[in-house]
């Protein structure tokens, strides 16, 4: 998802000004990569030039004129079209975790002392989510649901591959 696309999406419910763009993007979208300033502004005159939002109101004040930005048919179908669209489902065919096991293995050192380290780095990870979950939103708990299920997920792939270290280094090696 791009930042453009939760604007529309977030627009398509109702007219919203810059700082409200940015406040509910955080909120619902970005909790723990919360956007800047600037990244607003310049994703709302992209979405002006394409023709996707207009601004709907001007509001004078003490301050700078404050924009209200409304969504356009035409983004309202580019919110339609994303939606549409499945995202393509991961296939991991490149790991950085794998490439580490082989190059231990290559160099002659401990590829289990890879897979140990990285067990305990997920469990500490996993701990983190699981935590954070308990105090959180249903939200926070969906999300870190869809962290945690990768997480265990990589963690059998770990238990896998030290059952086939031996076999990996011989086909590796040879």
């Amino acid at each position: 998802m791009t930042i453009a696309t939760a604007f529309l999406a977030l627009l398509e419910g109702q007219p919203r000004h810059g700082y409200d763009l940015k406040r509910a993007y955080d909120q619902h979208f970005a909790r723990d990569h919360r956007l800047h300033y600037g990244q607003v502004y310049t994703t709302l005159a992209k979405l002006l030039r394409n023709g996707l939002v207009i601004v709907d109101d001007i509001e004078s004040g003490g301050g700078p004129d404050r924009k209200r930005y409304a969504i356009t048919e035409a983004g309202v179908t580019d919110v339609q079209r994303w939606l549409d669209e499945p995202v393509k489902p991961e296939q991991y065919l490149h790991s950085d975790l794998y490439a580490r096991v082989v190059a231990a293995l290559l160099t002659g050192r401990s590829a289990a002392a890879v897979l140990d380290a990285q067990r305990d780095e997920h469990l500490v990870a996993m701990r983190e989510l699981t935590r954070r979950k308990t105090s959180g939103t249903l939200a926070d708990r969906l999300i870190c649901d869809h962290a945690l299920f990768h997480l265990d997920a990589d963690l059998r792939w770990l238990e896998h591959t030290a059952i086939h270290l031996d076999e990996l280094a011989e086909q590796v090696r040879g």
